[in-house]
């Protein structure tokens, strides 16, 4: 592996550890990513010439931890950070053969901080904690890159201003601030389960979400949704590495092959779901969940029971009538009760709403079609092409839309 791949994996590896344990010492997030910045920038000169250290992440925490301490030289801050400061340096020292301290369950926590804009937790989360650009963020968020920028450097700037606790709440406020941590969660394996095209530092997001779900569902376990994300999680990453066929082309649900599914992902995912049933407090993830469970079952039957899916879709829908969520009840409606019924659910959405979601578009142009409505799905799949961010789906769509 050469030196630029090592470093590319670092980065994805640990730029949330390293962040988070920083920033909860140090308390000043936009001094910490710089610091990471510098030390980046440091490996890269460095490292091809003296080659790679044995611990890549150790060495970036260092260089990063010095970074801080000549900031804190020059400006002259309180005794108290630099004091933190030598603290950490006397820790590092016996780092070397312990564990790398994993301090991003304080931060996600510090970021749904009550005095910090609702709004702003999630997007907050997925860039100070899991690294995602403010671009990939407002993508999300339907909103444009340059606002969404502008709303993160405010978060961060009242974060210091007001000098906002960098710990654990106490237990009783945990429960306050879990949704939105399951949401930050849940938005980053999405954005790296949506990267079929293979970006490495996305795709590394599904494993760092699971990472967090696990983390989330053991430190608190009587809460039914911790457990219902990591179940829903589970259940779609069984089946990443049948999303795609041998040749790269994208392949639906629907003509996967359950055979290659995880069974060790399902069985785990099932695991966590019974543990959230056995708390009787149904909630968002725990439906999503179980929809995927009902998806899963294919692998052991042969069938997919569209009905329960449609069942499951309409109690999620009264629940939180997102618009993933309304679109994907009109799939499972249409693939149940007729692609009539489905388009007619379809259709019911609000227009403001669905003009720039793809996967809209993509269901409308399947359901025309279906129906023979020849003209109205040749239009649809227009859209849902001009939409697709990725080759190959865009190309799986180019091909249904030749076939009409």
């Amino acid at each position: 592996m050469d030196t630029y791949q090592t470093i590319e994996n670092t980065v994805r590896d640990s730029y949330g550890r390293i962040i988070s344990y920083l920033a909860v010492n140090w308390r000043d997030d936009e001094a910490v990513e710089d610091a990471l910045a510098d030390a980046l920038v440091s490996a890269l000169e460095s490292w091809p010439k003296k080659g790679i250290p044995d611990k890549p992440e150790a060495w970036l925490l260092t260089v990063a931890k010095r970074r801080l301490m000549d900031r804190v030289r020059r400006e002259r801050v309180s005794e108290r950070a630099y004091m933190a400061l030598l603290a950490m340096s006397e820790e590092a020292q016996h780092m070397e053969s312990a564990a790398f301290p994993d301090e991003r369950l304080k931060m996600l926590f510090l970021c749904s901080h009550p005095d910090i804009d609702p709004s702003m937790h999630t997007p907050l989360m997925l860039q100070v904690v899991l690294g995602i650009d403010a671009a990939r963020i407002a993508s999300a968020f339907m909103v444009k890159p340059s606002t969404m920028g502008q709303r993160l450097t405010r978060a961060k700037a009242r974060i210091r201003s007001e000098r906002l606790t960098f710990e654990m709440p106490d237990l009783a406020e945990l429960p306050k601030r879990l949704d939105a941590v399951l949401e930050a969660i849940y938005a980053a394996y999405g954005s790296g389960w949506d990267d079929l095209a293979g970006d490495s530092r996305r795709r590394g997001l599904t494993d760092e979400a699971i990472y967090l779900g696990r983390l989330i569902a053991a430190h608190m376990p009587e809460e039914p949704e911790a457990h219902g994300l990591l179940a829903l999680m589970l259940h779609c990453e069984a089946r990443s590495k049948t999303r795609r066929d041998e040749a790269g082309a994208y392949t639906p649900l629907s003509e996967q092959n359950p055979s290659r599914w995880s069974a060790a992902l399902m069985a785990e995912a099932e695991n966590a779901l019974h543990a959230a049933a056995r708390l009787d407090r149904v909630g968002r993830f725990q439906l999503m969940a179980a929809i995927q469970s009902v998806h899963a079952q294919r692998a052991r039957t042969g069938n997919t029971a569209w009905n329960e899916i449609a069942l499951l879709y309409e109690g999620l829908s009264r629940m939180s009538p997102t618009l993933g969520v309304l679109v994907g009840r009109a799939a499972a409606v249409a693939e149940a009760y007729g692609a009539q019924e489905g388009l007619r659910l379809l259709e019911a959405i609000p227009s403001g709403t669905r003009g720039s979601y793809q996967p809209y578009w993509a269901l409308a142009a399947h359901l025309h079609r279906e129906m023979g409505h020849v003209e109205e799905a040749r239009a649809a799949y227009r859209l849902a092409i001009g939409l697709c961010e990725d080759h190959a789906v865009r190309q799986f769509l180019q091909q249904r839309a030749m076939e009409i």
